[in-house]
């Protein structure tokens, strides 16, 4: 790895460290000569402290196993109708992929536990159907799984679950990951493929919202231009995008180390579907200082934001935010408060050249005046020499003059000798 590929999964420790993304495996992958390179990525985000579950499938196993054995199989996914044999069958494969994870993990070093920690119910009859031994998720048992997580073990999840009473049921595993990820609150949900990802009309969508997904689903089930598994698997993206996961991505599984480049890369390589474009803003942290830095540097030089040093920065870093997009800076800004006076400055507004046109400005300006209002100033003031329009226009500031600035601060703003226009905006109560 190169120390600027080092730098750049670095950024993104302080966002997953001890948080929980759920890796859900194909069958296909397990078997897979990559399954090697894979169990060294999951070594990776362990040793990164990155806590991790694995749900696994079994389809491409029961082939492998009803091809020997000269079965017809009914349903491969554990959607549809499971019969008897079926289920035998998919009991073999899940236990074989199961035990392969299980001592694949051991080979990097890690531990790992199968678990009995779900309970299913069956699917029943739909639309006249009796789909008899497929099954639903019907409870996960969160604690169970984090005390594992939380012992440095890797729960491993099977697509074989029973209901308490000594009944088993096939369970589809894209169904399993999403309800263990939402009820495990995790940061990331993460589809294991034998794909690069979801292909629409021959391109490889890169990211997409769930607002866009569902309507794109309900389309390509009806035309059947997405297979079965990708469909499966884009529901539960979405299904666990809108139960509270943050993100999920479809990856290729096969593909030497596209699990990382996928997690610690503002790029990626395979699919991405979010809830919101934006991820909340957050306090400014120390890591952030070299990347506001760095991506306001232009703006500097061109005389649209006052120079700050790295030190003032660190300094005063708790008046500063940040709007994260995929984990990285999309815009920032900061609040400069003056109790004494009750007048906030608004000040470090800058938004990425990616980013632009996206409604960021305005809503790190709303941002802004929400916590002024909270801290209890009674004027926003923001000092512009080349975006005032967009205060007035966009922001609703008004032009003021030097008298509404601090005593301290009408200082500096001689001193300067930038000669910025006083925008000012008053907080209603």
């Amino acid at each position: 790895m190169r120390p600027t590929e080092l730098r750049g999964v670095l950024r993104y420790v302080k966002d997953y460290k001890d948080r929980i993304i759920v890796l859900s495996l194909d069958g296909a992958v397990v078997s897979h000569s990559n399954f090697s390179n894979l169990l060294m990525d999951i070594a990776v985000m362990r040793s990164l402290n990155i806590k991790v579950a694995i749900v696994h499938g079994a389809a491409s196993e029961m082939e492998r196993i009803a091809r020997g054995s000269d079965c017809k199989l009914s349903d491969l996914s554990g959607s549809g109708i499971t019969d008897a044999k079926t289920l035998e069958i998919a009991q073999q494969a899940s236990h074989k992929i199961s035990q392969t994870i299980l001592e694949g993990l051991a080979s990097v070093d890690l531990n790992g536990a199968i678990t009995n920690a779900l309970e299913a119910h069956p699917l029943g009859i739909i639309k006249g159907v009796n789909h008899k031994f497929s099954g639903k998720v019907q409870s996960v048992d969160t604690g169970f799984l984090l005390s594992l997580i939380d012992n440095e073990i890797i729960p491993i999840i099977p697509c074989i679950i029973g209901n308490g009473n000594q009944e088993l049921f096939r369970v589809n595993s894209d169904n399993i990951c999403w309800n263990v990820a939402s009820k495990l609150k995790a940061i990331k949900i993460v589809f294991l493929t034998d794909n690069p990802g979801f292909y629409l009309e021959g391109n490889l969508v890169r990211q997409i919202s769930t607002a866009d997904l569902e309507s794109i689903v309900k389309k390509t089930s009806q035309e059947k231009t997405v297979s079965v598994s990708m469909r499966s698997k884009l529901q539960s993206c979405y299904l666990a995008c809108t139960a509270g996961v943050s993100r999920a991505h479809l990856v290729n599984g096969t593909s030497d180390g596209d699990l990382l480049k996928e997690i610690f890369s503002t790029e990626g390589v395979g699919s991405l579907v979010f809830t919101n474009e934006f991820d909340d803003i957050r306090p400014a942290e120390l890591n952030d200082v070299s990347e506001m830095l760095a991506m306001t540097q232009s703006a500097i030089n061109n005389e649209e934001i006052l120079s700050r040093s790295r030190n003032e920065l660190i300094n005063n870093l708790k008046d500063y935010y940040v709007l994260l997009s995929r984990d990285q800076i999309a815009g920032c800004v900061a609040l400069h408060a003056d109790h004494d006076s009750n007048v906030g400055e608004l000040a470090f507004l800058f938004v990425h050249p990616n980013f632009e046109n996206k409604g960021i400005g305005s809503r790190l300006v709303r941002f802004i005046e929400d916590l002024a209002k909270k801290s209890g100033l009674d004027l926003i003031i923001a000092l512009s020499t080349q975006t005032y329009s967009f205060f007035v226009r966009k922001s609703g500031f008004s032009e003021g003059s030097i008298e509404l600035l601090p005593d301290e601060r009408k200082s500096t703003y001689l001193a300067n000798g930038r000669k910025s226009k006083i925008l000012f905006k008053r907080i209603s109560s």
